[in-house]
């Protein structure tokens, strides 16, 4: 992974991470690359000055002096994560948290026994009602071979944490 420091025609500087410089590169030529703040696609590397790490500091990035001062806060750092988002993408976010919201609402967490109450219901051994739970990779491909309705309850990179 390579983070660079791009810049847009307006001024706006802002970072970005990408596999390698030749993704970078063909990212930039498919003009799939924009500034977050004025949606500019003519986007440019701007200098950076490199941060190599030697034998002795092997395990922690020494800070540039400057950058000490100017680290920005905690709410300051989760809004500008949020300023780098599309607003597709802050809109679709919105509504899986919504949609997930309204399942841990609305249905019963069965928890490790989800794949047993889902079974029941689908063969009419017991009533059907919503419900959410566990079930491991294999547990959910048999539920959908043998017919059985499920889909994964939608998690956001922020629910991981």
């Amino acid at each position: 992974m390579i983070r660079y420091t791009l810049r847009c025609e307006q001024g706006h500087e802002f970072e970005s991470w990408f596999q390698s410089s030749s993704a970078y590169e063909t990212q930039e030529r498919r003009h799939l690359i924009n500034c977050p703040s004025c949606g500019s696609a003519k986007v440019e590397r701007a200098i950076m000055a490199p941060r190599i790490i030697g034998k002795k500091g092997r395990g922690r990035a020494p800070e540039p002096p400057a950058a000490a001062a100017a680290t920005p806060a905690p709410t300051e750092v989760a809004n500008e994560s949020t300023a780098l988002m599309m607003a597709p993408e802050r809109e679709l976010r919105a509504k899986l948290k919504e949609l997930r919201d309204h399942i841990v609402k609305t249905a019963d967490n069965v928890g490790d026994r989800f794949p047993n109450e889902a079974r029941k219901m689908h063969y009419g051994d017991i009533e059907h009602r919503p419900i959410y739970g566990e079930a491991s990779p294999e547990e959910a491909r048999a539920l959908i071979e043998e017919g059985v309705e499920v889909s994964p309850l939608p998690t956001l990179p922020e629910d991981r944490n």
